[in-house]
């Protein structure tokens, strides 16, 4: 056996010694196997797939990236069971590399495209509201609103340069600072099922969960001693965003803290929705969306602390929403293509302001086993015509809570099983039309990363 396994081991050499002097680079693995790398390009993913309960749910969309609608929502309707996907992350695959050229500046790109488990389709937001065209609030299917629209990388599409000295600068199809803060700030890691702040990109995208990600865009990121920066520009005027956008950033990790603050700015932000009955008798394509249009500004503050096993984390988000400055006309090609046949340019007869805070504590029981807890709050204003605090219409104030508890725990690095359950409930404006006003949604669920 011992010479066996010299003469393998001999041949292996040999062959990677051929492949070497023919051109042919092997590939190369991290000392502990847990990437795939071949000529600084990374070959990355994650696939999370489990089963859901709704007491007051949807039906699966096969569409829409969470694919069931955790978190409480105008159709949350009968009590269901379902496989869903995407509990914990988001699945998908990509590319990313980094290749020297000098040496001072390296050149980068990463490419990412999030699928469903459950249909194997693109994730495509955009589609899932198409598919509840003229369909009756109790009978439609999970969908929302979003800025993964099926596009081939709906996830990342960027490259650029990066320096050890000057920091990174990026262009093309990139995460917000927002949604980057979200990720690092939220207790619940940006997860759909247990956070509404991941399910939701309305706090990634200061106001528009189609911004959570913005097309044609150029991000610079900073970084010295124990302090970073950053800033980023969408440019707009483009089919897929009317509108500019601007944000800056900063913060600081120090001894266990980390904090971030940022400001943002997004003219012509846009809200897709499902078309109703009576809008697709007017003679719109049936396979058309509506819009809201507005301008929008916010800034964002958060925090983390971390000691021995313990992480607490949480944060605040102010979002002002008003009526656009250069109003958009119906009949335009919007995210993912998808055609918008009727927009609202006057839905904010008074700034709508929108308050986001959350707080979450992590505890890892060991090294490979952690429990998590989370509230997530949302608070609103009256900006109708007429103030009101009841459900009489959704420009009255109203109020929307989230109390989560997840547990993960890792068989291995790249693989993990969790659990948890998240409670959501709306009141006031914010239950305006819904059918129900609560929903308990627990979960268990699979996470393969590689």
């Amino acid at each position: 056996m011992h010479t066996h396994r010299t003469q393998s081991s001999a041949l292996r050499a040999a062959g990677l010694a051929a492949l070497t002097a023919a051109g042919f680079a092997p590939a190369v693995f991290a000392a502990d196997d847990t990437s795939l790398t071949w000529n600084g390009i990374t070959l990355y993913g994650t696939i999370d797939i489990g089963i859901a309960h709704q007491n007051h749910g949807a039906p699966l969309s096969q569409d829409f990236y969470p694919t069931l609608q955790y978190m409480i929502a105008a159709s949350s309707n009968k009590s269901i069971t379902s496989v869903a996907s995407n509990g914990l992350s988001q699945s998908k695959i990509g590319l990313k590399g980094k290749e020297p050229l000098n040496d001072e500046f390296a050149f980068v790109f990463n490419l990412e495209s999030g699928f469903n488990p459950t249909s194997g389709k693109l994730a495509d937001a955009p589609k899932s509201l198409i598919n509840n065209n003229g369909v009756p609030l109790s009978e439609r299917k999970t969908a929302s609103d979003g800025s993964r629209a099926g596009q081939l990388f709906n996830g990342t599409a960027y490259a650029g340069f990066s320096s050890k000295d000057y920091g990174t600068i990026t262009f093309g199809r990139q995460n917000r600072l927002a949604l980057d803060n979200i990720v690092k700030y939220d207790p619940m890691n940006a997860s759909y099922a247990f956070s509404i702040i991941g399910y939701s990109g309305v706090a990634g995208g200061l106001g528009a969960t189609e911004d959570a990600r913005l097309d044609d865009s150029v991000k610079y990121l900073y970084s010295y001693d124990l302090f970073h920066v950053g800033a980023m520009y969408q440019f707009g005027k483009s089919d897929s965003s009317p509108g500019e956008a601007w944000e800056l950033g900063g913060g600081f990790d120090y001894a266990g803290f980390s904090v971030d603050a940022l400001w943002g700015k997004k003219k012509d932000a846009l809200a897709a929705a499902t078309l109703s009955a009576a809008q697709l008798a007017t003679g719109v394509p049936h396979d058309s969306l509506a819009a809201t249009v507005s301008d929008n500004e916010g800034w964002q503050l958060a925090a983390s602390y971390t000691n021995g096993p313990w992480k607490a984390s949480g944060g605040y988000e102010h979002i002002n929403y008003s009526n656009p400055s250069l109003p958009v006309a119906p009949g335009f090609s919007g995210l993912g293509g998808y055609w918008i046949s009727i927009t609202n340019n006057s839905a904010f007869p008074h700034d709508k302001v929108l308050k986001i805070s959350w707080i979450g504590l992590k505890y890892n029981l060991t090294k490979d086993f952690d429990v998590t807890g989370a509230w997530y709050h949302y608070d609103q204003n009256a900006y109708g015509t007429t103030k009101c605090s009841d459900t009489s219409s959704a420009t009255c104030s109203g109020n929307e809570d989230v109390y989560s508890v997840r547990l993960d725990y890792r068989f291995t690095k790249r693989f993990d099983v969790y659990g948890g359950a998240a409670w959501s409930r709306v009141s006031d404006g914010l239950a305006a039309g819904f059918l129900n006003k609560s929903v308990f949604s627990p979960m268990v669920g699979v996470r393969f990363n590689f």
